[in-house]
């Protein structure tokens, strides 16, 4: 069986950003195939002769329509199939591309290894230019059949061989681009067609080819946090790094951020919106300054810090202790409104204007006996409480316990001090108004003494 031979070295250009490049293969001619007498007829060389040598794409793209309907089983068809996709691909018609690309890798044995290779780089790089304004090429179907046909062509590539006449470290960067871009396709594909899996291990495979593809990064990092559940350590250090890396050619830094510090919200679900700014200006320095993920980084889910919440007895000392603990503890509690948090005020009440400010403390123990003994022994506030709107809360003095509701909105871990606002004291707790002394009454008037009649 007759292949179609490539006779130069020199493959669709790939480029980092998968356009397409200026050097294309050349195919050999049909009369260099072999000296026997060949599988077609002159007038079917002559066609094929007059349709490879038209200079206008318009015209040239007829011609080549017309001889595949003439001959339909010509032996000329990969040559015909070659001319066709790569001048669709010149006149940006790229599912007309994709077409004949397909057929020319269909033909199977009778094209050769890097034939068929050239026509999947082809395909590949007309459907990744394509795909953003074409409808036909973003339904399912045509998204499969792109992700068929990368996944084949990789299996191609691993047939490929290096031709002679390419210098070897040409080959690798040829064959590096390659690997790059076919599994690109399939990661957008399969991220398309929400195999967040797939999507996954394909730009995870891109990535081990090139870590500075800030692009592939930030793909990774939105598919990672898609799947379920969310891989949202690594979903969020990609986001970062895909900013960390500077690169020209990457994602608009503001809308990674912007799209960065949403999905932290919509994960953590935080009454804190200054918290989700520190996390992620965090996770940008770290991807600034390191390739890798550090181990310990950790970002806390809703349900985790719905966990926390929900351990009272750990409020403190979790605060107090600091770490991962103290950081989703503070995560968990920064912003809400507590009822009636029990505590003895250390100084007496600092009143300016309609707002009181109270130093505070409150113990840490759970168990009643325990945590009386903590209240009375304490020297130093641990909390400071702003009342607004309640004069009567200045008449607490200095060792009075009482309760409050407020919203925490500060923390300070040492020296340890818990911020709150908004805060009303608990009415029953509040002293009695102090009532005005009566005033003293002096000894009472004599009556004058009555004259007798006649005086």
């Amino acid at each position: 069986m007759k292949t179609w031979t490539v006779a130069s070295a020199g493959l669709l250009g790939v480029a980092l950003g998968l356009a397409v490049g200026a050097g294309t293969s050349r195919a050999a001619r049909p009369q260099d195939q072999q000296a026997q007498k060949p599988a077609y007829t002159l007038p079917e060389y002559n066609a094929y002769k007059a349709a490879d040598g038209e200079q206008n794409p318009q015209q040239k793209v007829k011609m080549l329509d017309a001889f595949v309907q003439q001959y339909p089983n010509s032996a000329l068809l990969p040559f015909i199939y070659r001319d066709h996709y790569l001048t669709d691909y010149a006149l940006k018609n790229f599912s007309g591309t994709i077409e004949y690309a397909d057929r020319m890798i269909a033909l199977g044995e009778k094209v050769d290894t890097q034939g068929r290779l050239e026509a999947s780089v082809a395909r590949a790089q007309a459907f990744y230019v394509g795909s953003g304004a074409d409808k036909a090429l973003q339904t399912p179907d045509a998204q499969t059949k792109a992700r068929d046909a990368a996944i084949q062509g990789l299996k191609t590539l691993d047939d490929w061989k290096k031709p002679d006449p390419m210098a070897a470290d040409q080959y690798d960067q040829q064959k590096k681009g390659f690997t790059v871009m076919f599994n690109s396709i399939a990661a957008m594909t399969s991220n398309t067609l929400k195999d967040y899996p797939a999507a996954a291990k394909y730009y995870k495979i891109v990535l081990a080819a090139d870590a500075t593809d800030a692009v592939s990064h930030f793909r990774l990092g939105v598919v990672d946090l898609q799947l379920n559940p969310p891989q949202a350590n690594e979903g969020f250090w990609e986001l970062a790094r895909s900013i960390g890396l500077k690169s020209p050619n990457g994602p608009n830094e503001q809308q990674v951020k912007t799209y960065l510090r949403n999905q932290l919200l919509r994960y953590q679900q935080t009454s804190c919106d200054k918290l989700v700014d520190d996390q992620m200006n965090e996770l940008l320095t770290l991807a600034a300054s390191s390739a890798e993920r550090p181990a310990t980084l950790n970002v806390p889910s809703a349900a985790d810090l719905e966990k926390a919440r929900n351990d009272v007895g750990n409020f403190i000392p979790a605060l107090k202790g600091g770490g991962d603990a103290g950081k989703t503890m503070w995560l968990a509690t920064c912003g809400l409104e507590f009822p009636d948090v029990g505590v003895r005020a250390m100084e007496d009440p600092n009143v300016q204007g309609d707002t009181i400010t109270m130093k505070v403390f409150r113990p840490a123990a759970q168990d009643a006996d325990a945590a009386s003994k903590e209240l009375q022994a304490a020297t130093e506030s641990n909390m400071e409480v702003k009342i607004a709107g309640q004069p009567e809360a200045g008449r607490i003095k200095k060792d009075d316990q009482f309760r409050f509701t407020g919203t925490l909105v500060g923390y300070a871990q040492n020296p340890f001090m818990l911020t709150w606002d908004k805060a009303k004291v608990n009415a029953e707790d509040l002293p009695a108004e102090e009532k005005a002394a009566p005033a003293k009454k002096g000894p009472p008037k004599k009556a004058p003494a009555k004259k007798a009649p006649g005086d």
